[in-house]
């Protein structure tokens, strides 16, 4: 045998062990599969599963039987009975349209401002980030439960809804009798009350907006700054020309946030309504009645993003 030809069957195992050796950004690839697959399980088993079976439900009539669950095929019926028989429901989705495409704006338009102000430099900017941010804190985990205590078992009532009642009249009375207000009228009373229970839920649901906005200003290069000051451009004409269209994609992320927050709100009718009805084992109804929903807000959210792209400015590098 030949120099080469040995030099040749010795190397052959050598490749053949190389082969098989993963290498180490494979590794760590599988390292990465390995910690996120009971995660995936439990996705699939606790989410998919029940996802596919409430869209088989939305098509049948079910009746809760000794035996387990009894299903008789009715096709769009559960639809068709959500929006023309029951007009509590039909209300309900209108009421929500209305509500949402009032207070987005307010909370976007509030967010903006409150970033603007939480970007610039001054005594207590991390005390009042922080204040902003706490009802994110607040009104997650085992927090809101606490505070919630036993006022929202049945899982109806948001959390700025129970917090504004710290705003109730005879608070709002008391408060200005201490600072030496007396005898105001019911009239005032009220009006004094709505405003702060307005502005209260207004902060509430805009921590997370202000926050994904409040990150975007800091992306902002301070060499645009200096740039435009020495073009002899304004304060304003620098938060119209560049900051906003800088920030216009993470205003576009909190429009959806904030559109999609204020549908899924428990406290809002129809989810009332659609939890109501699955509670009273009425799965199919209920299960028709939450997919309709689904795909309103998909509609929604797909017109939102259609049109709100055509003003986004995405900066390519």
């Amino acid at each position: 045998m030949s120099d080469t030809e040995k030099n040749t069957t010795a190397a052959s195992p050598a490749k053949a062990e190389k082969k098989h050796r993963l290498s180490y950004e494979r590794r760590k690839g599988l390292y990465g599969y390995g910690f996120i697959a009971l995660w995936a399980l439990g996705t699939i088993y606790f989410f998919i599963f029940p996802l596919i079976e409430s869209l088989i439900y939305s098509f049948n009539e079910t009746k809760v039987q000794p035996g387990g669950m009894e299903m008789k095929y009715i096709g769009w019926k559960n639809y068709v009975n959500a929006f023309r028989k029951d007009q509590d429901y039909s209300l309900a989705l209108v009421d929500m349209l209305k509500n949402t495409a009032l207070r987005t704006p307010l909370i976007i338009i509030f967010s903006i401002f409150i970033a603007l102000v939480l970007n610039q430099k001054f005594k207590g900017r991390t005390f009042a980030r922080a204040v902003f941010f706490l009802p994110v804190i607040i009104a997650t985990g085992p927090v809101m439960d606490i505070i919630n205590g036993n006022m929202s078992t049945g899982g109806y009532s948001g959390g700025s809804e129970q917090f504004s009642t710290m705003f109730e009249a005879n608070l709002v009375d008391q408060l200005l009798n201490f600072l030496g207000i007396y005898n105001i009228s019911d009239k005032l009373s009220s009006i004094i009350n709505s405003l702060t229970t307005d502005i209260f839920n207004l902060v509430w649901n805009s921590g997370i907006q202000i926050l994904l906005i409040l990150a975007a200003l800091q992306g902002i290069s301070p060499a645009s700054r200096e740039a435009a000051q020495m073009e002899g451009a304004t304060s304003w004409e620098f938060f119209w020309k560049i900051t906003l269209p800088t920030i216009s994609p993470m205003i576009l992320a909190s429009v959806v946030y904030t559109v999609v927050d204020s549908f899924v709100d428990p406290g809002n009718k129809v989810m009332t309504i659609v939890l109501n009805k699955s509670t009273n084992w009425d799965h199919g109804y209920s299960a028709a009645m939450a997919w309709a929903y689904f795909a309103i807000i998909g509609v929604c959210l797909a017109i939102i993003v259609a049109i709100l792209n055509k003003v986004i400015y995405y900066e390519v590098e």
